[in-house]
């Protein structure tokens, strides 16, 4: 009964927004809610020296950016929380795509200036696709910003989801008074710059005079008649429906003032859903099977620069993983086993012996893992959903320092390891080509070889238009096409053959004269 019960008291989610939106200070809340820290790092603040808890990479404090995902755990309220803080720039999304294969749930951050931006609309796409669950926490409240009526609109059309909110702000902007909870039907009223959270006001109906007496009688009449509107306009609130994807709660806050945060996590252990079944290849993966299963989602090579350290990151889908048990890694038909697992608090990282279903494990790794390798206790399983997808950008790699060409080489092969960007050697230049999907990761590399491995690099301009992974039963086509494009011709860290088109024109071309070879642009094939 132990496994029923640590999976029915587990919640995996990611946090994701676009930039700026404040959702690596609502993760800094949730975790001061948590007792996991006991003071939050102020992100934006350049007189105050700490940095967000989540943010651990040097570059990640200098830009005050998140680049890569973090993993952070804590127990609140008897329950094992488990938050994965996206990059919520464009640059790093491919990070992002990854990390929501690990999470059972999603929460999207969105200011309540900007309202829904770009790149909050390609994620929750994706989150749509895999019908995750989205719970929408609308930020930065104690600022001027769209009406609450106007935003759910917004959210409504550009995100194409269905909402109904469960809580409401009185006011906004310097005249913000706090939130009314719709789901737990009381107030909390806004102290600001306050770092803890007073009790709640209870309120049993809203016409209570008490509800006067706290907010004014003008914002009470304000309150009571927005939420009339907002309980005849949105449909009520079901849990079932909100697991199928079907409708997203929406709560209102200041994160960065600790408003609406208690609200919102409140609800979301309540109503948020356990570690979910997994697809493989072979079957459906049920959390609560006996036997050990997980996959690697992602790889971070020196998280603790002093040590040098490798850790794969393993999302535990059934069964128990527990300490120096022997594991099958299915791609080597290998048997390993873990001395020292390890759980984690951004880059603080612990010791565990027993790990359940919908936490994520970090592995010490020695160069064994690629981003999708499942881990079992000897059945066959691959596990879907974890694609690479073809680059935009692309620059030929060259040493700038003869004397490092070992850490060059070392570092360029970890780094494309933790899915940062992808290589392709070219077959007849064998020249490095480092191919991304946006132009902040070839700064990520080029300060990570330099920091990190002590290497220096180079970047030369290469004309592309794109890549793609060629596969064909037709050998004698393949063999044509090897022969007469070999100038175009590179191979991927797997030894994968890739065409570089210089142009649509060229790509268009060879797609329609060689109908028997397959151009794939994501390396899920």
């Amino acid at each position: 009964m132990k496994l029923e019960d640590e999976i029915k008291r587990r919640r995996t989610f990611a946090i994701i927004s676009h930039p700026d939106a404040g959702k690596t200070t609502l993760t800094e809340k949730l975790l001061l809610y948590g007792g996991a820290i006991q003071i939050a790092g102020a992100v934006k603040s350049n007189k105050i020296k700490k940095t967000a808890t989540s943010d651990f990479m040097e570059i990640e404090k200098q830009r005050g950016i998140s680049v890569a995902t973090s993993v952070m755990g804590f127990e609140y309220k008897n329950f094992k929380i488990n938050i994965l803080d996206t990059p919520g720039h464009k640059d790093f999304q491919e990070d992002t795509y990854r990390t929501l294969t690990a999470a059972d749930s999603v929460i999207v951050v969105i200011d309540v200036a900007k309202g829904v931006e770009p790149q909050t609309e390609k994620l929750v796409e994706v989150c749509r696709m895999r019908n995750i669950p989205i719970i929408v926490f609308i930020n930065k409240l104690d600022r001027h910003g769209k009406d609450g009526f106007e935003l759910l609109d917004e959210i409504e059309q550009k995100l194409h989801i269905n909402v109904t909110p469960l809580s409401w702000p009185i006011n906004m902007g310097p005249e913000f008074k706090g939130v009314y909870s719709i789901f737990e039907q009381k107030l909390n009223l806004f102290t600001p710059s306050k770092q803890t959270i007073e009790e709640y006001v209870e309120i049993n109906s809203l016409a209570d005079p008490i509800l006067d007496e706290m907010a004014g009688p003008k914002d009470a009449d304000i309150l009571r008649e927005e939420l009339e509107i907002a309980t005849q306009v949105y449909p009520v609130f079901d849990k079932q429906t909100y697991l199928d994807g079907n409708i997203s709660p929406v709560f209102f806050g200041s994160a960065l003032n600790n408003f609406g945060v208690m609200e919102l996590l409140n609800c979301f252990i309540q109503i948020a859903p356990n570690p979910l079944p997994y697809q493989t290849e072979e079957r459906l993966v049920l959390p609560n099977e006996e036997a050990f299963t997980g996959f690697v989602f992602k790889i971070h090579a020196n998280l603790d620069p002093n040590h040098r350290d490798r850790i794969a990151f393993v999302r535990v889908t059934s069964g128990i993983f527990k300490r120096n048990v022997f594991y099958k890694h299915v791609r080597t038909n290998k048997k390993m086993r873990y001395s020292s697992p390890t759980a984690f608090m951004a880059q603080k990282k612990s010791l565990i012996d027993e790990v359940y279903p919908g936490d994520i494990v970090g592995l010490h790794d020695t160069g064994n893992f690629k981003i999708g390798d499942t881990l079992t206790e000897g059945e066959v399983l691959n596990f879907k959903g974890m694609p690479s997808f073809s680059p935009e950008l692309f620059k030929y790699i060259e040493n700038a320092d003869p004397m490092k060409s070992k850490q060059l080489a070392k570092g360029i092969d970890q780094l494309m390891d933790e899915g940062v960007a992808q290589l392709f050697v070219g077959k007849t230049s064998t020249r490095k080509i480092i191919g991304t999907v946006g132009a902040l990761q070839f700064e990520v590399i080029e300060y990570r070889l330099l920091h990190e491995y002590g290497a220096k690099c180079r970047y030369e301009h290469i004309t592309l238009y794109k890549t793609a992974w060629i596969t064909s039963n037709n050998q004698a086509q393949l063999d044509d096409f090897i022969n007469r494009k070999s100038g175009s011709l590179a191979v991927d860290k797997e030894g994968r053959l890739v065409f570089l088109a210089e142009s649509k024109y060229s790509l268009d071309l060879a797609m329609g004269k060689y109908k028997d070879i397959e151009f794939h642009f994501t390396s899920e094939f």
